[in-house]
């Protein structure tokens, strides 16, 4: 089947700021012809994480405007560890959780590109199907020849570690080499002309690029995307609870919702064109709306809405849109599970109790409030009640005689205590 090339795919990606530096011919190769390019993914866990979607979502372009896209995975030379932007050696990895690794990532990069589109399909590659078979001498002189040690030590990621205290291995050292034959081997087994990566990636590339016209007298092109940082300067993709990763049991819809729901409004239009595919119209609306009614904060909550559906499908949007307006006191909590509360309230004050206070008649509803530290005494609560502030599982309490039984825990587990429109505590039942 043919398929038509679209000739703006560069203009697409710079526009999206999605490429930072791009070798001489490549945009006239991929405006002119049908590309075959490949992304590397570093399968050290059984799943991606956010800072994985930019390099993913300059293969969903690829793909979108006619090009066929290879993401390789590291099988192989994830055994090694990349030195590029790494300040010591990584742990190196068993075949056994390689494998397990790969099929995670697999999973999730079929959310976004197409494995079977008929004519154009995108292909996973595992670079230890070539690495693992290859002989040692025969690599040293086949490969290792085209290498002078001069021309590797000068590439950053070489350099910067040979002035750090941790040094580099000669495991790492190799690493430039090995990656260069995986672009070669994508070379002759797909027609692979082109690599991206990360704007750290650049000095592995151009030596991918350099083995193929030595090696096959052909030429190759690279492109790079930026490395992606908060416009405080800080690590993308990095909380206080950690790396937000795109496995729903790592971390939750909700959890990944909301993750994409605070970026500030400096960044909200920035990751509107690296992360979703909205056209050039709705962006510039958005960025209107940034601009003249931020507090309603419509980019963030569409940028929160399409990466949350590409990533967990309509139902984690559902599930995550649902647990939000729990969050707020928007909603029941008709439908959530103590599973879905716990992860909802992880960050907000928790009490435990034991199960046996709520067995029969219970704690008096005024009882728990203080011993949850709603307020400080029995009278700021009863005060609250008539006020009308006081809510358990988001519904408003009215009478200050009120027994909390364990018919009230979600699950026999949690209640859900609130104070006004913010100040919750999570109730956790606890075995004596």
């Amino acid at each position: 089947m043919e398929v038509k090339i679209a000739e703006n795919l560069v203009e697409e990606l710079r526009w999206r700021g999605l490429l930072k530096d791009v070798t001489e011919g490549a945009e006239e190769a991929l405006a002119k012809q049908k590309v075959t390019g490949y992304i590397g993914f570093d399968p050290t866990a059984d799943s991606l994480h956010v800072g994985s979607l930019l390099p993913i979502m300059v293969l969903v372009h690829l793909q979108r405007h006619g090009h066929s896209p290879i993401a390789l995975a590291g099988g192989g030379t994830g055994m090694i560890g990349d030195p590029s932007g790494k300040s010591k050696e990584r742990q190196l990895l068993s075949e056994e959780q390689l494998q397990i690794n790969i099929k995670g990532i697999k999973a999730q990069l079929a959310h976004f590109l197409d494995f079977e589109k008929p004519g154009n399909p995108a292909r996973l590659v595992n670079n230890a199907d070539w690495l693992r078979p290859m002989n040692l001498l025969d690599f040293l002189r086949d490969t290792g020849k085209h290498f002078t040690v001069n021309y590797m030590m000068a590439k950053d990621s070489v350099r910067t570690r040979l002035e750090s205290e941790e040094g580099i291995s000669f495991t790492e050292f190799s690493y430039m080499l090995l990656q260069s034959y995986d672009f070669l081997q994508l070379y002759e087994r797909y027609g692979c002309t082109l690599q991206m990566g990360g704007s750290d990636q650049w000095g592995n590339i151009t030596a991918g690029i350099m083995l193929i016209r030595k090696v096959a007298d052909a030429q190759a092109h690279g492109a790079v995307v930026p490395l992606v940082t908060t416009s405080a300067g800080t690590k993308f993709g990095k909380t206080e609870a950690g790396t937000v990763w795109l496995d729903s049991k790592r971390t939750s819809p909700y959890r990944f919702y909301q993750f994409w729901l605070n970026t500030t409004d400096d960044d909200a239009i920035r990751y509107l064109k690296y992360f979703t595919l909205l056209s050039r119209e709705e962006i510039a609306a958005y960025e209107h709306a940034v601009e003249t009614e931020p507090h309603l904060r419509a980019a963030q909550t569409r940028l929160a809405e399409e990466v949350t559906r590409a990533v967990h499908g309509e139902d984690g949007l559902a599930r995550a849109q649902a647990a939000t307006d729990v969050l707020f006191g928007n909603r029941e909590l008709d439908g959530m599970s103590a599973d879905d509360l716990v992860d909802i309230f992880a960050e907000v004050p928790s009490c435990a109790v034991p199960r046996a206070d709520l067995e029969g008649d219970g704690l008096s509803v005024v009882d728990l409030g203080v011993m949850c530290g709603l307020d400080r005494s029995k009278k700021q609560v009863r005060n609250l009640i008539e006020s009308g502030g006081l809510y358990m599982n988001n519904h408003r309490v009215d009478d200050m005689n009120q027994s909390v039984t364990l018919a009230d825990a979600i699950d026999g587990r949690v209640i859900v205590l609130r104070k006004g429109r913010k100040q919750y505590s999570l109730v956790r039942m606890e075995e004596a």
